[in-house]
């Protein structure tokens, strides 16, 4: 083989349709653009939306709230879920591994859903107060986030 003889797989290539090239070509006069109207016309397109002069679906409806994109960075955990952990220390890397949080959470709160029956310590994640006191009465503790 060699390079001058290189050359693409039969039907790879395919001639590209010339459009408005007369009747012949299957695609003359109107170029496959039907008759009059906007878009038969150069240049002649409308805006993403545009319902000819209609108020375009985006503008009836009403606006309705708000997502901040930092709510990817939260997450949550329950008592139960942390009753369910053999580590005596929790953190959110441990959380991460055992794939009770995603792996994008920054922040992981925990929140007083079930019970929790053994003493666990709290790295770097942030109980409610509920939760905080049902850890404390079952014997663990939360250390201060660093």
């Amino acid at each position: 083989m060699e390079l001058n003889n290189i050359k693409p797989a039969d039907g790879a290539k395919h001639a590209k349709r010339r459009v408005g090239r007369g009747i012949g070509s299957g695609l003359g006069k109107t170029a496959g653009r039907g008759h009059k109207g906007q878009k038969s016309r150069a240049g002649g397109y409308h805006k993403v939306g545009f319902e000819g002069g209609q108020m375009p679906l985006q503008r009836r409806l009403p606006k309705r709230g708000f997502k901040s994109a930092l709510l990817q960075f939260n997450a949550e955990v329950t008592l139960s879920d942390l009753n369910g952990l053999e580590a005596k220390e929790i953190d959110v890397l441990l959380l991460k591994q055992q794939g009770l949080v995603h792996q994008l959470a920054k922040r992981v709160k925990v929140i007083k859903s079930g019970e929790i029956t053994r003493a666990v310590t709290l790295k770097d994640v942030v109980p409610t107060a509920g939760a905080k006191a049902a850890i404390e009465a079952a014997g663990g503790q939360v250390a201060a986030a660093a």
